[in-house]
């Protein structure tokens, strides 16, 4: 499967973006989805998951209340909405499939990664 990130770009502090993730190669109906981010100088980590059929979603603390991920089987598309963001979340972006939770190591499948940056 394939796996192809965009929607990033620059934004103020406290402004949104939607990343999507669209999926190709086969279907991913059945299989949890996860969003992982590595911000410049730093190690790529966990931002949230969402299991295959919508219903679950887990996010890491920092993230909470402002992100949410959601999905569409039928466009086999993964969504990530970003609202009140930070300086902080300044990082390349990164989709992933075939895994499991916060275990960036478990992932078989990623996309490319798509760049957002916050400013103050």
């Amino acid at each position: 499967v394939q796996l192809q990130a965009f929607g990033g770009g620059l934004v103020q502090a406290g402004g949104s973006l939607r990343l999507s993730c669209a999926a190709s190669g086969r279907s991913f109906y059945g299989y949890p989805m996860a969003w992982f981010r590595r911000a410049p100088g730093k190690e790529r980590e966990y931002v949230g998951s969402i299991s295959w059929n919508g219903r679950n979603t887990v996010y890491v603390d920092s993230v909470k209340g402002r992100f949410t991920i959601s999905r569409d089987n039928t466009k086999n598309t993964v969504y990530l909405q970003m609202n009140s963001l930070k300086p902080d979340d300044t990082a390349v972006y990164y989709c992933a499939t075939g895994g499991l939770g916060s275990d960036l190591y478990s992932y078989d499948y990623w996309g490319q990664g798509t760049e957002v940056t916050v400013s103050s």
